[in-house]
């Protein structure tokens, strides 16, 4: 599809291969959308706003920090954060799932990214990064710039939840500096040096890395999470079956990394919610030389988006789209079904550096509370969408905590 929108030709794709000629095949083509390019008002040029070789020389330098065999080290931390939150937890009680969720995702990047415990800032930290999200939608909109240089209300909270963050995360940096390497995320940032260059970061670029994580690793898994409670309560025999393998492979302990393997209907389970509400739902490119799809032509300049939202609800590979079925993902349930047509992390040289991370984040924290809760809506409460930079549930998500037998 294709419309103009302040001025600005923007090509809406929908099918998997033309995404892919977007995100891999051509990705040279393109650069960031205008959402992330304003972004940098919050993350800087960290690697999700950099372009260029400023990208990739960051990425080779980080791409450490996610291998596999590192960030499985990071599970044990993981799953104590989520003990300590569902033993907590009073049963028989109401809460905003949503909000609990946001905290315990908080508390999870500042132990295992930032070797530090950040629980006790955690409501004002969240309440910081909740006010920078809300401006990324200003930014977006037309004269959104021009906006940000007038003394508003809006503007001096985003400037102060600003400042707040990067007193949080400036604070970090002079720990580690003070202690010396941890094992973490920013002990590897500091040390970390360019193999082409041998040149490392300097502290503003530490610091746009580590808000770029301490962002996107607390609340696109935080909505995830989310989404599949609220899915697993409306549908009782996927929950049936995802406690049945709890029960059957941790008998009643909390899992470790090493249990992963053994629990693939959990892994289905989170799939299948990132597949019906992906947290982050849609994604935006800007042309910055010609590209053909199919019969037109997008012009340098123009805007070209897709949808993880919209694709993932094509019943041209997704039948009856809107079931909540985690068996879609049975190896043999694949069929012909197009690479594209599931992007929960991107794809291309941008994917998502820390998929891996959330993948394994995940499937543990939902293991860890499913374990020993089930959780049902409120009764009335309201469901609806809120877009914004991530998928939120627009009125929270309020549950009611019921204790499964230990």
């Amino acid at each position: 599809a294709f419309f103009r929108a302040a001025g600005m030709d923007v090509f809406v794709l929908s099918h998997p291969d033309d995404i892919q000629g977007v995100l891999v095949t051509h990705n040279r083509r393109f650069h960031k959308g205008r959402g992330l390019e304003e972004a940098r008002r919050v993350l800087g040029r960290g690697l999700l706003t950099s372009e260029g070789e400023l990208h990739r020389r960051q990425r080779r330098m980080i791409q450490p920090v996610f291998h596999h065999a590192r960030i499985a080290g990071y599970g044990r931390a993981m799953v104590d954060q989520a003990v300590r939150m569902r033993e907590g937890w009073p049963d028989g009680h109401a809460l905003d799932v949503n909000a609990e969720m946001m905290r315990l995702t908080l508390t999870v990047v500042g132990s295992t990214l930032f070797a530090a415990e950040v629980e006790e800032e955690a409501p004002e930290i969240g309440r910081a990064l909740a006010v920078a999200v809300d401006m990324f939608d200003r930014l977006t909109v037309p004269w959104g710039e021009q906006l940000m240089k007038l003394p508003l209300p809006r503007t001096r909270r985003f400037l102060e939840a600003k400042a707040r963050l990067d007193r949080t995360i400036y604070r970090l940096i002079d720990e580690r500096r003070a202690t010396g390497d941890r094992g973490d995320l920013l002990s590897m940032l500091l040390a970390a040096q360019d193999e082409e260059t041998g040149g490392g970061m300097s502290d503003e670029q530490v610091r746009d890395e580590a808000m770029t994580i301490f962002l996107a690793g607390h609340e696109t898994t935080a909505q995830a999470l989310t989404w599949t409670w609220y899915l697993l309560s409306q549908n009782p025999a996927v929950e049936e079956r995802l406690h049945a393998e709890l029960d059957e492979v941790l008998g009643g302990r909390p899992p470790t990394v090493e249990d992963l393997p053994a629990l693939p209907y959990t892994e289905r389970v989170v799939a299948e919610s990132m597949r019906l509400y992906p947290p982050a739902w849609i994604l935006g490119r800007r042309a910055v030389e010609e590209h053909p799809v199919r019969d037109c032509v997008v012009p340098p300049g123009a805007i070209v988006v897709a949808s993880q939202y919209v694709v993932h609800h094509d019943p041209r590979w997704w039948p009856d789209p809107f079931r909540f079925d985690p068996d879609r993902f049975l190896p043999q349930a694949g069929g012909e079904r197009p690479r594209f047509s599931y992007f929960p992390f991107g794809a291309g040289p941008r994917v998502c550096i820390g998929e891996s991370f959330a993948w394994m984040e995940a499937q543990l924290l939902l293991a860890t509370l499913a374990s020993r809760w089930r959780l049902r809506l409120v009764p009335g409460h309201p469901v609806d969408l809120l877009p914004r930079i991530t998928l939120r549930p627009r009125h929270g998500m309020r549950m009611v905590l019921h204790r499964r037998a230990a």
